[in-house]
């Protein structure tokens, strides 16, 4: 007696092929996805190793500027600072409508709000309004990078995102204003002799 062969209905058949391209297009994606995080992982590395060495020879040439000067008998005085790091330390009572809307301008809504600065010939006069309200500091490479890591948020369509990947600063820094305000912690104590200032 012959054995009955057991026909495949073609929609199945056609359904198997279909998955068995997608399993395919889909391996091959997640492939090429792991070649191009590969290859973004060694830019990286290499543009980090170009920074370091770049701020390494940027060190060793003010340590040498340094000893030129002392040795000439004179001393060395730093180049201008090119950011500065703004903190707002005062509410908002008794405040003029114009330094009001300076701070608005500056992004420094709420107290101990913080914002990165360029330091140019508009932000210095905006400083010279505010100067009772804020306080501020030239910070250097190690101040910038803790501030960022820890309290560092951006801001990508209208909506503030934590910095966790470096494809999300690489997103948002074609952008204008791509660092949101930093919220710090008020000092431990206060603010001493706050009551005898103009806040």
């Amino acid at each position: 007696m012959a054995e009955s062969k057991t026909v495949v209905p073609e929609s199945v058949l056609k359904k198997i092929k279909r998955e068995e391209e997608w399993a395919l297009a889909k391996k091959q994606e997640a492939e090429a996805a792991k070649r191009r995080a590969f290859e973004t992982r060694k830019l990286i590395f290499k543009r980090a190793e170009q920074y370091a060495k770049e701020y390494a020879e940027k060190d060793n040439e003010l340590i040498r500027l340094k000893r030129e000067a002392t040795l000439k008998g004179g001393f060395y005085v730093d180049p201008k600072a090119k950011l500065l790091f703004l903190i707002r330390i005062c509410g908002i009572n008794a405040i003029d409508p114009k330094t009001k809307k300076i701070l608005q301008l500056l992004r420094l809504r709420q107290t101990f709000n913080g914002v990165f600065l360029k330091v140019n010939k508009g932000t210095i006069n905006m400083l010279r309004r505010v100067k009772p309200y804020v306080t501020y500091e030239y910070p250097n490479l190690k101040s910038v990078r803790e501030l960022i890591y820890k309290r560092g948020y951006g801001k990508l369509n209208h909506q503030r995102i934590s910095l966790t990947d470096n494809s999300i600063v690489a997103e948002g820094l074609r952008l204008n204003n791509f660092l949101w305000p930093s919220q710090l912690k008020a000092p431990l104590g206060g603010l001493k002799k706050k009551r005898e200032s103009l806040c």
